[in-house]
């Protein structure tokens, strides 16, 4: 379809006519997205006779505007308690939470939302800009290429084990072998179930990111009075309204980098199956590598937190990309808005551009006017939201035990669940308390399975050659790209050690 500016002027004032639909969605997707274990996709569900209801156009506006909060409301516990409402907010807590200790809370979660809506922002524009182009994206990334990218995100095991090496890499490679849980690739092999069938489809995330995370967090937590230190309660009771505003303009000295690691969301979210969880990790892997102080990284610096939320927001436009183009949903929300959509007798694929561009246009210019509601709905919360670390841990680790302990039975309604995340809470704690980071064996959970996948798709087409890893141009690019990931903070800080050590000289 030829470029249109008087439909995409009309487009944009109809979505903001559905104002009325928007703001409850926003709100309903920010507390949502901030309850460990729910997701928009459960929101959509529980709805889902709303939305029916609806006309095509509403429900649509109000997925959109539910999807696209609910992704910026992944970040808010994962920086205020160190619980990530998803798999993809959990690169956020690297450095999130640390900064909440410190008192500096309400900078995180402006980081977080400014971030959150200036990737959904630019994600969304460029979509609206080159469709066309980005429904080609997911016929270029194959399998072999998803195995480049997945090891993006699994290197950052190794990022994360820099200050104790072999216990990262252990706590890593333990996370691969709990991910290797369930059957097998091939012949469907149960594979260290233990008998147990609610693990035939492997181990759910959802209760190991709730254990390893919200539960081993709230044991800590009964250790101590609060979770802050002691300038930190300082910091945390001081914050006016003008130390907000300062947090929103100094958040934009970042632009650049919330612009290249939103389109790192994008690209990934293009590719049905890949999600938030591969690109925020790849996006902090990336901002790490290419940071001036990468060493800092994990101690509680913006853009740790930028980074991953940026990334996280670009996915949400990315996903809908191959479900209007090819009709193929690119998530689990995806997957829900199209047994919405062809219940209402809208027909997905290539011809809706055709027969119907102010429908395959308009979600997502409902989308980028959504984002835009955000900055006034939402931003101004975070000062509010900060408080929550003031709360003495013995009222907040009970609190978060009960919440976390039924977001797990949530997704799939198992009692099972239920007692798995108690299980990886245990394993959670004795990691913290001896020293071994549960970031590095969630990222082996999440990305081990995802890895496995692709891997053995790409060598049986190839009948076990393992050379068809470098058989594509686009793979072999990406090959060099990560080398140079890995490469070029060593060479950087050999070459700070050596200008250090001249300087000593000197003197």
């Amino acid at each position: 379809m030829a470029w249109d500016p008087a439909l995409f002027v009309e487009l944009v004032l109809r979505a903001f006519s559905y104002w009325w639909i928007i703001i409850p969605a926003v709100l309903i997707g920010t507390v949502v997205g901030a309850v460990p274990g729910f997701s928009s996709a459960n929101t959509i569900i529980i709805l889902l006779p709303l939305t029916l209801a609806m006309d095509p156009e509403v429900s649509l506006i109000f997925m959109m505007a539910l999807y696209s909060a609910s992704q910026l409301g992944n970040g808010i516990p994962a920086i205020l308690i160190n619980i990530p409402g998803t798999g993809g907010a959990a690169a956020t807590t690297l450095d999130g939470y640390p900064m909440s200790k410190k008192g500096e809370a309400q900078h995180a979660l402006i980081l977080c939302f400014v971030a959150s809506v200036v990737g959904g922002l630019i994600g969304t524009a460029l979509v609206i800009a080159f469709l066309p182009f980005f429904a080609k994206v997911g016929y270029v990334l194959h399998s072999v290429e998803m195995v480049v990218i997945m090891l993006f995100g699994i290197v950052l095991i190794a990022t994360v084990a820099a200050q104790d090496m072999l216990k990262g890499l252990f706590a890593g490679f333990l996370g691969l072998m709990i991910g290797a849980i369930g059957t097998d690739q091939i012949y469907s092999t149960p594979r260290a179930t233990f008998g147990f069938i609610e693990l035939y489809d492997g181990v759910p995330l959802v209760p190991a990111l709730i254990g390893l995370f919200a539960i081993s967090e709230a044991f800590v937590m009964i250790e101590n009075n609060s979770i802050l230190s002691k300038d930190g309660v300082q910091k945390a009771r001081y914050s006016p309204w003008s130390e907000t505003w300062f947090y929103v303009r100094d958040s934009f000295r970042y632009s650049w980098l919330m612009v290249w690691t939103s389109i790192i969301g994008l690209v990934i979210g293009i590719v049905p199956g890949a999600g938030a969880s591969i690109a925020a990790f790849v996006a902090y892997q990336q901002a790490r590598a290419f940071s001036k102080t990468p060493s800092l990284f994990g101690t509680g610096v913006p853009e740790g937190v930028i980074a991953p939320e940026a990334a996280n927001n670009g996915v949400t436009s990315g996903t809908l990309v191959p479900l209007l183009a090819i009709g193929v949903p690119g998530g689990a929300t995806a997957a829900i808005m199209m047994v919405v959509l062809q219940y209402q007798g809208i027909t997905l694929g290539p011809r809706i551009f055709t027969e119907r561009p102010e429908m395959a246009y308009g979600v997502f210019i409902s989308m980028f006017v959504a984002y835009l509601f955000m900055i006034v709905l939402v931003v101004p919360l975070a000062r509010y939201m900060a408080r929550v670390t003031l709360v003495p841990t013995y009222f907040l680790a009970p609190m978060i035990i009960g919440f976390t302990t039924v977001g797990a039975f949530a997704p799939r309604g198992f009692q099972f669940d239920m007692v798995l995340a108690l299980v990886f809470g245990i394993l959670g704690f004795l990691a913290r308390k001896t020293g071994y980071h549960v970031t590095a064996i969630l990222i082996g959970i999440i990305l081990g399975p995802l890895f496995e996948q692709y891997l053995m798709r790409s060598l049986r087409l190839s009948q076990g050659d393992p050379m068809v890893l470098f058989s594509s141009n686009v793979a072999n690019v990406l090959w060099v790209a990560l080398v140079a990931s890995i490469l070029l903070p060593i060479l950087r800080e050999r070459r700070q050690q050596r200008k250090i050590l001249l300087d000593d000289a000197n003197e």
